[in-house]
């Protein structure tokens, strides 16, 4: 198996400690902005990362690589089979993707991607997500944590991976999710990076993080 993308992004890193989590072997091969040759541009016809190849099946789109791996390994379980939590880990990996993500890209992408690629920041908009649709996201969060550091079932699931993949990402150029405000979100979010999968996949990003700060 074989992803296609930058380890930084959010949504290779899901697909990849994913994988972890399921004992399934990957490759993770350079996609997107110009790369990934014919391979990618057949598995990701609109250039969205991650791109996914195993043996000749091709797809993109975080979602469906993992929905395929789920079903090639459905051991250990990360999306639950009971029909209440399953619909309820569904709806955290949403909110990870088109809420939190969305909140996170400003700050992100205008920090970090774009001094990187020579390219203009807009530092407006990412102090006014840092400031407006950030601290909503972490509100809800933060609200709903339960006790046991789990989002749901009271175990690791898609939902955990899901949600702390963009908040890593806010992490690594916001000082909003440590100061104090969301205590609980702080604590779950350092609980999932000292887990093996994401210390794993954050210690393989580590390099291209240290070029994007400085640059």
């Amino acid at each position: 198996m074989i992803i296609y993308g930058a380890r930084p992004s959010p949504f290779v890193r899901k697909v990849i400690i994913f994988a972890e989590e399921k004992g399934l072997a990957i490759e993770v091969q350079p996609g997107g902005f110009g790369r990934g040759g014919d391979i990618f541009a057949k598995a990701s016809p609109f250039g969205k990362i991650p791109a996914f190849q195993d043996g000749d099946f091709l797809i993109s789109d975080s979602t469906a690589i993992i929905t395929y791996m789920d079903a090639v390994q459905p051991e250990p379980n990360l999306i639950p089979m009971e029909p209440k939590t399953r619909a309820r880990t569904i709806w955290y990996e949403e909110f990870g993707d088109t809420i939190v993500q969305a909140a996170g890209m400003p700050i992100f992408f205008n920090r970090m991607v774009a001094p990187l690629l020579g390219l203009p920041q807009d530092l407006a908009a990412a102090e006014k997500s840092e400031a407006e649709a950030l601290p909503r996201a972490l509100d809800y969060l933060e609200n709903i944590l339960p006790e046991s550091g789990f989002l749901v079932e009271d175990r690791f699931t898609l939902a955990d991976i899901a949600v702390a993949s963009p908040l890593i990402n806010i992490g690594y150029c916001s000082k909003l999710v440590v100061e104090g405000r969301w205590p609980k979100v702080e604590q779950w979010v350092e609980q999932m990076r000292a887990r093996p999968s994401f210390a794993s996949a954050l210690a393989a990003e580590a390099t291209q993080i240290e070029r994007m700060k400085a640059s």
